[in-house]
């Protein structure tokens, strides 16, 4: 099994949606504070999968569900096999408090499928083939695809936290109980009771087959097979007379087939004669196959010729200048006379945009000088009108003044009140207030506009000045490149001559090609006569091998027209003389068929004398043989069932074997010290496993035994000295312990043959582990990730550690919830 993409979602500190992406990873590590939720994705891994975690002890859901919530859900990309899969589990919160599995599923995935593509938002759409639709189905569904049940596969693929060592350093008889439940050794005690099912299945089949063997004994009894033989006896008898009545028909009857054998013989002679036909063009083979050779000589020369020719003319195109070179300053010359027009044109915008800007900055002042003004303006204005203002109060204290009384202000006797002005003050002053403030925002507003018109200015002109550096810049380059170059007429002019010496390579190639392919025409057509020569002499030799049998004359290999006319002529001969003896052989044919029919007459005197029915022509001899027949085959069938009687009483012996097997089974895997020997035998395969990957771990320095059920290592950096397990140091039991890990994983995934074993990882802190053995172990696990058969995975908080590692998956915690974030 080997993770791709892991969707959590209220899942135990993982309250908000979090993704890790496990995509193009070998070897990484999960990282951050203790109690951050490290430990937690492994949890969440081993959830989706099994429906439980190592840390959760009794198999209960409620620890999936994050603190206050009612709903946790957790899917797993994987591949396992070869194969993707996607596992998704969800647990809800009832309105009791209860907690269970609601939804459950296991989908297969196309090849092709990218993980990344996904959005998390929804983990149970469908993504693929639905495997399993509940948690039972998911249950079982899941031990097929990964070929591990969970108390193997937190031994094998995730080994939880402070059980790491354990199988190192425990006690013989814990070693033994986790051996027994690791690799299913209460198998035999399956099998002892199927060796006891065995026995009372054979006793049953013995009682079956009782009455059938009592049925064949009495129909197969020895007085029927006698009664039988007598009849067949008779039988027999008749035979004999027919067939020494038989042998004057067989005389008659050989004597007309010897003549019709030798006259077939002489029509398969004189037809074999008849295929001896010389083919139309036998003489002019040979002659077209040397002109055709000749040919191929001339077109040699030909070729010759082209390919001298075709050489000189590429020496003088290699010879001869660069096209590329010139191309590159034809380039040049072509771009500095675009840079020098732009260059022109540029110091006319820079021109006009100084002038611009000149007149901008004019304007800018001018607008600070109205802007001053009217602000000064304002100033006076609101004076004039605080005046005012102060005269207006004057007035309207005046309305409520009385000559001789007080004055409600300084409570002096008012001697005479003032008369009151016609029109007051403060309306006036009110109105160039307002003016004031108009035409102060009219040269504020003229003030920004001309500010926004001088920085626009300034912006194009350092826009023109930098464009117009930079073409300089890059026109005295151009200038620089073109130093010591030829005029462009002369570059073109060579140019134009490098054109004309391809042109003149091309055809030079295109005679090459076609002298080849004349050629090649030439050695085709040679073949082909050759080829047709070679045919013509084995349909020779074909026609002579098929007339071999009547010794025709030799051939003369050196002209296969005269060996053609020699055997023809010969042929024609033996057929003048092969038609003369088939008419005799005739006529002695005629005379034996007489012979054949006088002594089928004698024949049939011989059945009606014996008392026997006519057979019908040429049928004696098996009339005779049907009743032997008949007689034989009621004697066989007596004898068949005699011996279908003896094959049944040794199938009862077989199963009676059988039974006292299955019943020895049984009683030798009641014996207690069966289970030992299976354990030593384990343990030996173990220790073996273990011991070759220590030796690869440690650099060859360390090789694993064990001895009365006790581990120790041999280490070889020290005269091979044998040292308890437990004398080994934090980085030497590291080392150890994972190649106990790996190889009782392997013989896990041997006993299962769809044991997927592609990954490992380890909840260990490290963090008690000194300097010196921490680098081991982390070299340790850079040699297993870098052998490429697993995906390692490490939870540490160990910083030293985790650098080390090229992909690290740092968690952190809040107040509400946990995050992943990749680094590297």
């Amino acid at each position: 099994m080997r993770p791709m993409r892991l969707d959590m979602r209220g899942f135990a500190a993982f309250r908000q949606p979090a993704v890790v992406d496990f995509t193009d990873t070998d070897f990484f590590a999960l990282i951050g504070p203790t109690g951050s939720g490290k430990s937690t994705i492994l949890d969440a891994m081993c959830f989706a999968l099994y429906g439980t975690a190592p840390r959760w002890g009794a198999r209960s859901v409620a620890h999936a569900l994050a603190p206050s919530a009612t709903e946790a859900a957790v899917r797993l990309i994987f591949e396992a096999g070869g194969s993707r899969y996607a596992v998704t589990r969800v647990v809800r919160r009832d309105g009791k408090g209860r907690a269970s599995t609601r939804a459950a599923a296991l989908q297969a995935l196309s090849p092709g499928f990218d993980p990344s593509t996904l959005d998390g938002s929804e983990l149970l759409n469908e993504l693929g083939e639905a495997l399993a639709g509940s948690p039972a189905e998911l249950d079982t569904a899941i031990v097929d695809v990964v070929g591990l049940p969970y108390d193997q596969f937190i031994k094998c693929v995730v080994l939880p936290q402070g059980e790491f060592a354990a199988f190192l350093h425990a006690k013989p008889a814990e070693r033994q109980e986790i051996l027994v439940r690791l690799l299913g050794l209460d198998v035999y005690e399956k099998v002892r009771d199927r060796a006891t099912g065995l026995v009372t299945e054979a006793a049953a089949q013995l009682a079956a087959t009782e009455p059938v063997l009592a049925e064949l004994t009495a129909a197969a009894s020895e007085e029927a097979l006698e009664a039988a033989e007598e009849d067949l006896h008779l039988m027999t008898r008749i035979t004999d007379l027919v067939e020494k009545a038989l042998p004057v028909l067989a005389k008659a009857q050989e004597s007309r087939t010897v003549a019709a054998n030798a006259v077939a013989e002489v029509e398969k002679r004189l037809s074999l004669l008849a295929l001896v036909r010389p083919p139309r063009d036998a003489a002019s083979l040979a002659a077209s196959a040397n002109e055709a050779t000749a040919r191929i000589a001339d077109a040699a020369v030909a070729v010759g010729a082209a390919e001298e020719h075709e050489e000189k003319l590429r020496h003088q195109l290699d010879s001869g200048p660069d096209p590329a070179a010139i191309a590159a300053v034809l380039n040049l010359h072509e771009e500095r006379g675009k840079v020098a027009t732009r260059l022109t044109a540029l110091d006319k915008d820079l021109a006009q945009a100084q002038k611009a800007h000149t007149a901008a900055d004019k304007q800018l002042k001018a607008a600070h000088k109205a802007s001053a003004a009217a602000s000064e303006a304002v100033t006076s204005a609101q004076q004039a009108l605080l005046t005012a203002q102060t005269a207006d109060r004057a007035a309207w204290l005046r309305r409520d003044l009385v000559a001789g009384h007080a004055c409600p202000v300084c409570e002096q006797t008012v001697a005479k009140v003032p008369a009151q002005p016609e029109k007051p003050a403060m309306v006036a002053a009110k109105h160039v207030v307002a003016q004031a403030e108009d035409e102060a925002e009219k040269a504020r507003k003229q003030l920004e506009r001309a500010d926004l018109a001088a920085r626009e200015s300034d912006r194009k002109v350092t826009t023109a000045q930098a464009s117009h550096d930079q073409l300089a810049a890059r026109l005295s380059e151009v200038d620089a490149m073109l130093a010591g170059t030829e005029s462009q007429e002369i570059l073109r002019g060579q140019l134009k001559a490098v054109e004309t010496h391809k042109r003149e390579l091309a055809a030079a190639s295109g005679e090459l090609r076609a002298a080849r392919e004349a050629h090649r025409k030439a050695s085709l057509e040679a073949q082909q006569a050759q080829e047709r020569l070679r045919r013509g002499w084995r349909d020779f030799d074909a026609a002579r091998d098929t007339v071999a049998v009547l010794g025709p004359p030799s051939a003369d290999r050196d002209d296969l027209g005269r060996a053609w006319a020699s055997m023809s002529g010969w042929a024609a001969e033996q057929v003048t003389t092969g038609e003369k003896q088939r008419a005799r052989l005739r006529k002695e044919h005629d005379t034996a068929s007489g012979e054949v029919t006088r002594a089928m007459a004698s024949l049939d005197e011989l059945f009606t004398d014996s008392g026997l029915a006519k057979p019908r022509p040429g049928e004696h001899q098996r009339a005779a043989a049907v009743a032997v027949e008949r007689a034989s085959a009621v004697r066989e069938r007596i004898i068949q069932m005699q011996a279908q009687a003896e094959s049944l009483r040794s199938q009862r012996a077989a199963v009676e074997a059988d039974r006292q097997i299955a019943s020895t089974l049984a009683q030798h895997l009641r014996a207690n010290n069966f289970e030992a020997w299976l354990l030593q035998e384990a343990l030996e395969a173990l220790v073996s496993g273990a011991s070759g990957i220590l030796r690869e771990l440690s650099n060859g320095q360390y090789d694993l035994i064990h001895d009365d059920r006790e581990f120790f290592v041999v280490d070889h950096h020290d005269a091979g000295l044998r040292r308890a397990v437990r004398t080994l140091s934090g980085g030497e039991t590291f080392q150890a312990s994972l190649a106990l890990a790996l190889a009782l994983a392997d013989q896990l995934g041997g006993m299962s043959s769809n044991a997927s074993l592609e990954s490992i990882m380890l909840d260990e802190g490290f963090g008690t582990l000194d300097a010196s053995t921490l680098d081991t172990v982390a070299a340790t696990l850079e040699n297993l990730a870098a052998t490429g058969n697993r995906m390692v995975g490490v939870v540490t908080h160990v910083p030293s550690l985790a650098e080390r590692i090229p992909v690290r998956f740092e968690i952190t915690k809040d107040a509400r919830s946990a995050r992943v974030e990749r680094i590297g």
